[in-house]
């Protein structure tokens, strides 16, 4: 007999798999439906140099021994389509990346904090700005929460010496993250894992850790897990707090061209410029420019995008 089921692979390690069931077909004889099924891939994923990652849609197969349906073995039979891929952290399926950086100590690199934003933009991966440390510079923390929320993010600032900012999270994660994978991003130092702790106390992430390892450079490998996400039924965080940026399958950048694309409050100008071919970093009769002189587009943003773009613009088709 043979049953065939749908489920997410919520944990990966070496070859053995953990997948929570997304359907209500019935199990073999004392399979719990509950409890995450443990299974491996068929042979044919090896053979075609595919690996099933944590987060992937899976088809599962329940092939039973001849001893009885206790001893059903399950098989990951069929990979869905991928939204995204990335290789370091290995995970698929990313939906929402909480984006952390400090108000101060370690003051924040926009540049970086920016380039991020664009990878998640262009990957379809919603970045939702954490402003953290919201108490060690006030008035800073205030201002980089008006360039974020007037560039069109969903944003917050937190504090960890009175919780500050915590429930307004909450509020967004039961409203915005049911049947998705979450993750936060930030560097070693920005409160990261003082802000999960607050958030998901029950959890028991391990954050530090990870932190300092990958800011030493330490390509250590790394098993990622899905767990439940408080507040939500079906929402799911991702255990992997200690990175700063993606490393996506197929690619982590883009083309010059594709760049403007993901600055989303550039949306509003995009073909309005005198010239066609404008590249809305210096040009005469840019509509773009003209916004950021305006003061509707934030200064720090265009200065990203001017230093993404020099960037892009050297950048050759077979260096992706």
């Amino acid at each position: 007999m043979e049953l065939i089921h749908c489920g997410r692979i919520i944990k990966g390690v070496g070859g053995l798999y953990q997948v929570k069931l997304l359907d209500n077909i019935p199990l073999p004889e004392g399979q719990d439906a509950q409890a995450p099924i443990p299974c491996r891939a068929k042979g044919a994923f090896r053979h075609e140099n595919i690996t099933p990652l944590v987060g992937d849609i899976v088809s599962l197969e329940f092939e039973q021994a001849e001893a009885g349906a206790r001893d059903a073995i399950a098989l990951i039979s069929d990979i869905a389509p991928r939204k995204n891929a990335l290789i370091r952290p290995p995970l698929a399926n990313l939906d929402i990346m909480f984006v952390s950086f400090a108000a101060a100590k370690p003051a924040p690199v926009l540049e970086t904090v920016d380039k991020l934003i664009c990878i998640l933009e262009h990957h379809n991966i919603t970045p939702v700005v954490v402003i953290t440390k919201q108490d060690a510079n006030p008035a800073y923390a205030k201002e980089l929460y008006e360039i974020y929320r007037k560039a069109g993010f969903d944003t917050f600032m937190t504090s960890s010496k009175d919780s500050f900012g915590i429930d307004e999270i909450k509020a967004y994660i039961k409203d915005n993250c049911e049947g998705r994978i979450s993750a936060f991003a930030g560097a070693s130092g920005v409160g990261k894992s003082t802000l999960l702790n607050a958030l998901f106390p029950s959890l028991e992430l391990s954050t530090g850790e990870i932190s300092r390892k990958i800011e030493r450079g330490k390509h250590t490998t790394r098993t990622v897990e899905l767990f439940r996400m408080p507040e939500t039924e079906s929402g799911y965080i991702a255990d992997t707090p200690g990175f700063s940026m993606l490393d996506f399958a197929r690619f982590d950048f883009f083309s010059k061209e594709d760049l403007p694309l993901t600055m989303r409050e550039f949306a509003p100008y995009l073909g309005k410029c005198r010239f066609t071919k404008c590249s809305h970093t210096k040009e005469q009769g840019c509509a773009i420019l003209e916004a950021v002189k305006a003061g509707i587009i934030p200064p720090s943003r265009h200065a990203s995008f001017v230093a993404i773009y020099d960037v892009l613009k050297n950048k050759h088709d077979w260096d992706t």
